[in-house]
């Protein structure tokens, strides 16, 4: 059996711990393991975060969260209509097109970028240390950025889920 929802939720900080407490309320009622729904919580709240924060112009006043459950996999996607992430070329090769040129030299932020001082730029950090996988990419045909990220789920005993498929 397999769980998904999807959420179009308004760029405004209130946003954030309702979709939290649909995907905790979720994982619970399937059977998740205690820790892996917080680590999930966790990361969720950091994308939902970064997608108020960055994620668009007072034009674009939304954006989606989508979760799946399918068998021992919980996929999340974030999707915003901000600006997306800057490109860069790869730095042995020299830029391709003027839109390369014209692009000042920042890539996507990796955790290592954020000073252990820093108010901001750890919820990557905190994304990538708590789930399995973290894809980071651009929406294609309209601006927007996508960050997606895995996690191998661990059930309670006796967890409903695992028992319906």
């Amino acid at each position: 059996m397999s769980i998904w929802w999807s959420l179009h939720l308004r760029r405004e900080a209130a946003s954030v711990p309702l979709a939290r407490r649909l995907l905790l309320g979720t994982m619970e009622t399937a059977g998740v393991d205690p820790d892996i729904c917080y680590d999930l919580a966790v990361a969720l709240s950091e994308a939902c975060a970064n997608a108020v924060e960055h994620g668009g112009d007072a034009a674009s006043e939304d954006y989606r969260v989508t979760a799946f459950i399918d068998g021992d996999t919980c996929r999340i996607e974030i999707t915003d209509s901000g600006p997306g992430f800057r490109r860069r070329p790869a730095p042995s090769a020299p830029p391709h097109t003027a839109e390369d040129r014209a692009l000042p030299p920042a890539p996507v932020p990796t955790p290592a970028q954020a000073p252990a001082f820093a108010e901001d730029g750890r919820g990557l950090f905190l994304i990538e240390a708590l789930t399995d996988h973290v894809h980071y990419r651009n929406r294609t045909g309209r601006p927007g950025a996508v960050v997606s990220f895995d996690k191998i789920l661990k059930w309670r005993e006796g967890a409903a889920l695992p028992m319906a498929s």
